[in-house]
C-alpha cells in the first residue's frame, strides 16, 4: 500500500454526463454572477446612503461581504471541474480552501445570531436600542465572530492536514471539504469525527440556538402588539433574516451532523450547492426586496427616475 503525502488531489465534476457539463457551467456561472452583482449592489446601497448607517445595516453589509467571500471560495472551483472531467488541486491549496470555506461559513452563522440579537433588541427593547446596539458594540461583536470562526477553521484545517492519503487521491466532491477527505483518508479519522461533533457542535449549534431563542422572544413580543399593522411591520423586519437563517442552518446541519450511513456523494453535492451557491445568491435580493429604505435608494438610482 503506497501511503505517501499526496502532491495533488483530483476533484470530480458536478455531473458525470459530458452532455450536461456545458449547460451546468453556464447555469452556475450565471448564478455566481448574480451573487456577485447582488451583494455588490447591497454593499453599494448601504455605503452610499447616509440613512443606512444604523447597526442593522452595518451587520447586513458585513454579512453581504461574507456571502460574497463564501461563494467565491467554492463556486469557481466547481466551475473549473465542469470544464473537464477532473480538476487538479494541490494539497496546500486544498487545505487553504478548507480554511477559508469554514472561516466564511462559520462567520455567517455567528453573524446570523448577532443579527437576530439586533432584531430582538430593536423589537423587545426599542427605547434602549441606541444604547445597547451602538457602533462600538456592533463592531466588537462582528470582530469576535470573525476571530472565533477563523480559529475554528484553522483548527480543523490543521487536523485535516495530518491525515494520510494514497498518492494522487480522487476527492468525491467538486471542492475540498472535510467530510470527503475523511472518506478517502487511510488514517484513523475517529479524532476528526469527534472534533466535528464536539468543537464543531459548539461553534455551529450554540449560535443557532441563540438565534432561535431570540426569535422566540421576538415572536412573543410581536403577538403582544395590539395593532395588526404594528404586528405586520415588526414581523416584516425579521422575516427575511429568519428565512436566510433556516435555509443556511438546515443545510449545514444536514451536511456535517448526520450519520455516515445516510450520506452519499450525490446528496452531499446537493446539500452543499444549497448553502454555497443558492443561499448566497438569494440573500441580498431577499434583504433588498423586503426593506423599504433599500428599495427607495435603488429607485433613486434607476435611470428612469434620474431623468425625471
Amino acid at each position: 500500500m503506497n501511503i505517501t503525502p499526496p502532491t495533488e488531489f483530483f476533484l470530480f465534476s458536478l455531473s458525470d454526463a459530458p452532455a450536461l457539463r456545458l449547460p451546468l457551467f453556464i447555469c452556475f456561472l450565471l448564478i455566481y454572477l448574480v451573487t456577485i452583482s447582488g451583494n455588490a449592489m447591497l454593499l453599494s446601497v448601504i455605503a452610499l446612503n447616509p440613512r443606512l448607517q444604523s447597526p442593522m445595516y452595518q451587520l447586513l453589509r458585513i454579512f453581504s461581504l461574507m456571502d460574497f467571500s463564501f461563494s467565491s471560495t467554492t463556486v469557481p472551483s466547481m466551475l473549473s471541474t465542469m470544464l473537464s472531467q477532473e480538476a487538479i488541486i494541490s494539497l496546500p491549496s486544498c487545505i487553504t480552501q478548507i480554511f477559508f470555506f469554514h472561516t466564511f461559513g462559520n462567520s455567517e452563522n455567528l453573524l446570523l445570531s448577532v443579527m437576530a440579537y439586533d432584531r430582538y433588541v430593536a423589537i423587545c427593547h426599542p427605547l434602549r436600542y441606541s444604547a445597547i446596539m451602538n457602533r462600538h458594540t456592533c463592531l466588537t461583536m462582528c470582530s469576535v465572530c470573525c476571530v472565533c470562526a477563523s480559529l475554528h477553521a484553522f483548527l480543523h484545517a490543521i487536523v485535516t492536514s495530518w491525515l494520510d492519503f494514497h498518492h494522487q487521491e480522487h476527492i468525491p466532491h467538486f471542492f475540498c471539504d472535510i467530510p470527503p477527505l475523511l472518506e478517502i483518508s487511510s488514517s484513523d479519522t475517529t479524532f476528526n469525527q469527534l472534533l466535528i461533533f464536539t468543537e464543531g457542535s459548539l461553534v455551529a449549534l450554540v449560535p443557532s440556538s441563540l438565534t432561535v431563542l431570540s426569535y422566540v422572544r421576538i415572536i412573543i413580543s410581536i403577538l403582544r402588539i395590539r395593532s395588526s399593522t404594528g404586528r405586520q411591520k415588526a414581523f416584516s423586519t425579521c422575516a427575511s433574516h429568519l428565512m436566510v437563517f433556516l435555509l443556511f442552518s438546515a443545510s449545514a446541519v444536514s451536511m456535517y451532523f448526520r450519520s455516515s450511513s445516510v450520506s452519499s456523494p450525490h446528496k452531499d453535492k446537493f446539500v452543499t450547492l444549497l448553502y454555497t451557491a443558492f443561499t448566497p445568491m438569494c440573500n441580498p435580493y431577499i434583504y433588498c426586496l423586503r426593506n423599504n429604505e433599500v428599495k427607495i435608494t435603488l429607485k433613486k438610482w434607476l435611470p428612469s427616475n434620474k431623468s425625471k
